[in-house]
């Protein structure tokens, strides 16, 4: 979808409608949205992102450059010098033209996920109200294979698969809990309140929000839940996330897996460590291991 470039509109009131000096398109090609399903009942979407338009031949990183640009005149206008620009911007973590792009995604999730997810208070959310609404019947239940075993270095995490027998257990145990729905509704009918009667219900329910956020804090968030250490339900989000970002920035979600994803942060003693190639200057066991793991990266 191209917006054809047109002079100066006056109008009846003080508004001067000014037309774009090149020829524009939908970065969405005109959709409404862009969604991914993700696991059996969830999805996230992309619904909106500003700016809307760009010139034909850009991307949503045109706007990056022009709020980056903003503070010196015109300077360079090659798309090649964009990237470079872009490049530069996150290298150097120069953030405050990446707040100049937004997104806007309506997701489908388990409550246990969304309470991981809203951590990130940087956005601004609407959340679907159990207080108003009946909570549909959708409940997020894993494979056998991905029932995981408590890791034994991670307190917060599971990692490598639990035996088969304790795996139906716990789906057992969800089934269960799930059985709890009909019995919400009924008590509904009857007249409970649907703000208190949701109490019964478990976090492995289906909740929906409108999230939106800048690039900025959208990159923020990905650093995080697309990690290897993060609940593997919360990464299976993240990652449809950067796959419907990555059209719309390609030269930023470049940069940030060259720079932050798949880059290295090494610590004083960690670089003390490897310039003398004496071990590491510190008793604390988990700052050990995490230099261990970098120097297995880097074939040390």
């Amino acid at each position: 979808m191209v917006v054809p470039t047109n002079s100066v509109v006056q109008t009846g009131s003080n508004i001067r409608r000014v037309q774009p000096e090149t020829p524009m398109h939908d970065l969405m090609d005109g959709c409404s949205r862009w969604e991914i399903p993700v696991h059996q009942h969830g999805f996230i979407a992309l619904v909106d992102v500003m700016p809307r338009l760009a010139p034909v031949g850009q991307t949503a990183d045109a706007a990056i450059v022009q709020a980056a640009r903003v503070s010196y005149g015109d300077g360079t206008k090659q798309v090649s010098e964009d990237r470079t620009l872009v490049r530069y911007l996150l290298r150097h973590r120069h953030t405050t033209p990446l707040e100049m792009v937004e997104f806007k995604f309506h997701v489908a999730m388990p409550m246990f996920v969304a309470r991981q997810w809203i951590r990130h208070r940087t956005a601004n959310v609407n959340e679907y109200s159990a207080r108003y609404s009946i909570v549909p019947d959708r409940f997020y239940r894993p494979s056998l294979e991905n029932v995981r075993k408590q890791s034994s270095v991670n307190r917060q995490g599971g990692d490598e698969p639990i035996d088969a027998g304790t795996a139906e257990s716990f789906l057992g145990l969800l089934e269960r809990a799930e059985a709890n729905y009909n019995e919400y509704l009924q008590l509904t009918e009857k007249g409970v309140a649907r703000e208190l009667a949701r109490a019964a219900l478990p976090v492995s329910v289906y909740t929906e929000w409108y999230w939106k956020c800048d690039l900025h804090n959208t990159l923020r968030f990905l650093s995080l839940r697309m990690d290897s250490h993060a609940q593997q339900e919360i990464q299976d989000y993240a990652r449809g996330m950067f796959d419907l970002i990555k059209p719309l920035v390609p030269n930023s979600c470049e940069a940030f897996m060259d720079y932050e994803m798949q880059a290295m942060h090494l610590t004083r003693l960690e670089i003390e460590s490897i310039k003398s190639g004496v071990p590491i200057q510190t008793a604390n066991k988990r700052e050990q291991a995490e230099f261990e793991a970098k120097k297995k990266r880097l074939g040390l």
